[in-house]
């Protein structure tokens, strides 16, 4: 049982290790091999890391550990301890990777619009995965989780929005490029965008309202066809005032389509109304969380 219990453990160790790498390979191909040659403003501590290479020749990836030292001791109480060492790992490998990995394949030197839509997605991608298993790549990460831990109701991409506007203008400034400003903001719209669709994508699914003479084989047939769980509501017509029921059912995209098919072969008379579902908590379904939330 205990040998059991540690291979679990080893396991799990090995699939996020394997999340982050993956993760930190999208991020340090849009931090080198397009948003540093295009020389428009980053964000985070990248955009600071990117202005002091500019400046001083500072390696970018030494630049970002030296910077989140002081910051990750502030934020270690209020994130927790899991979640403080997964993100200095993650930070060494993201850095490392930046550094001497990225380096090894060819920088984009075309359009400077091109370079910020491709930075904003790679960045985007790589840290929603990072995100997604609780963890972060250190410097402002710290402080945009640190802010969700405070205001769980704000979404990671529009904190890390904001709090990058200001790294944006400064670069911007600095190196009197108005161009990059505006190429910088572009990257960080996007990353913002990519980051949310990817963090509440997870959650995201369909909602189904079957409105039926037959609740109890409604409830069967779906359960045959994607193994959801189900829900039966008492209504009641507005018109003829007869009993009905309403089958409530939350499934993914994929299950949905089956879910539609199921219920029309087993009663054609039913009334079914689909409806988006930004985020569905529970059984089937991936919670996300953040920080010491998962520590327990």
């Amino acid at each position: 049982m205990k040998n059991q219990f540690s291979m679990q453990k080893v396991k799990q160790f090995a699939t996020q290790l394997t999340w982050e790498f993956i993760g930190s390979v999208f991020i340090a191909a849009g931090i080198y091999n397009f948003a540093v040659q295009s020389k428009f403003p980053m964000t985070g501590f990248s955009g600071i890391s990117i202005i002091l290479y500019r400046l001083l020749n500072i390696p970018i990836g030494l630049s970002t550990i030296a910077l989140n030292i002081p910051l990750a001791i502030v934020c270690y109480r209020l994130l927790g301890k899991k979640f403080f060492v997964s993100s200095l790992r993650c930070m060494v490998l993201s850095s490392l990777m930046i550094d001497y990995v990225a380096p090894l394949f060819p920088v984009y030197e075309g359009d400077r619009l091109l370079a910020a839509l491709c930075t904003g997605v790679f960045g985007g991608i790589g840290y929603a995965l990072i995100y997604s298993k609780n963890s972060s790549t250190g410097g402002s990460d710290f402080i945009i989780m640190a802010v969700k831990a405070i205001k769980p109701h704000l979404s990671l991409g529009k904190i890390a929005f904001w709090s990058d506007v200001g790294i944006i203008l400064v670069g911007g400034i600095l190196f009197r490029d108005i161009d990059g400003i505006i190429y910088g903001m572009v990257v960080n719209f996007i990353f913002a965008v990519a980051v949310d669709k990817l963090m509440y994508g997870i959650n995201a699914g369909k909602l189904a309202l079957i409105v039926t003479d037959h609740g109890a084989k409604i409830c069967k047939v779906i359960d045959e066809c994607c193994q959801r769980g189900t829900t039966i509501l008492s209504a009641q017509g507005g018109y003829n005032r007869k009993e009905k029921q309403v089958v409530m059912c939350a499934c993914n995209n994929k299950e949905m389509f089956h879910v539609q098919q199921a219920v029309k072969e087993a009663d054609p008379d039913s009334f079914l109304i689909v409806l988006e579902s930004n985020e569905v908590h529970g059984e089937g379904f991936q919670m996300i969380q953040i920080g010491e939330q998962s520590n327990g």
